[in-house]
């Protein structure tokens, strides 16, 4: 049993709202344990600067931010560091994939992330939210994608993993982001070194997650189908 009461393979308690910013075309507050973050996209719009555009598709631009307070101990400095700069290009590359980029010639489709509590998986937390707020927003896509981080902490794989648990001596951390109807992997990161069999057994409880992780997001998504 660990520290929060879970089973190993047992999901943090999930929270979704969808539509929680009127301004954005659609947004999302995603909560997975303690960490928490929203999502809100904006367009198809002009691209800006004009020189990055593709004249074939939409291009996907994502910032990522963890807001000050959202860490616990010394305060984080506000904006964008390397960290943030990183994994804006992490989610962006796990969600192209999914979105028909060819529907939106010469257009960007902007999204913005706020990490507002981070206890760990905060890339997998946001790429979850983009995921169901590119929904919210009518972008065409070929299916939704789902994130969760799997590793070891303890000598145990544990599935979604909190921020003492990554601490752990031996731990190791990988998330991973699947287009579930299609099983197809759209990121795979690993920090830590593991053996051929625990990586073989971290792939495979992912994609059990990430199919529990699938039919969450698509009951929220019918639930809120008529406000979409």
């Amino acid at each position: 049993m660990r520290l929060d009461k879970r089973a190993d393979d047992q999901l943090r308690p999930i929270k979704i709202q969808l539509n929680v910013i009127k301004q954005a075309l659609g947004s999302c507050y995603f909560e997975m344990g303690k960490t928490r973050v929203i999502a809100a996209t904006y367009g198809p719009q002009e691209v800006h600067p004009k020189h990055i555009e593709e004249s074939d598709k939409c291009i996907l631009m994502c910032n990522y931010n963890m807001l000050p307070f959202s860490v616990d101990g010394n305060r984080k400095k506000p904006g964008y560091d390397r960290r943030s700069v990183e994994i804006s290009k992490v989610v962006r590359e796990a969600l192209e994939p999914a979105v028909f980029t060819e529907e939106y010639p010469r257009c960007a489709i902007n999204i913005d992330m706020q990490i507002i509590q981070a206890d760990a998986g905060t890339r997998v937390a946001a790429i979850n939210a983009t995921s169901l707020c590119l929904c919210c927003a009518g972008i065409a896509m070929r299916d939704i994608v789902v994130s969760v981080a799997v590793g070891r902490a303890n000598k145990k794989i544990l599935v979604d993993l909190t921020k003492q648990e990554e601490d752990a001596d031996d731990a190791i951390d990988m998330p991973i982001a699947i287009m579930p109807r299609e099983k197809k992997i759209t990121l795979l990161q690993m920090d830590g070194i593991a053996s051929i069999d625990e990586i073989k057994e971290i792939i495979n409880k992912s994609f059990i997650a990430c199919d529990e992780l699938s039919k969450i997001h698509r009951a929220v998504l019918n639930k809120n189908i008529s406000n979409i």
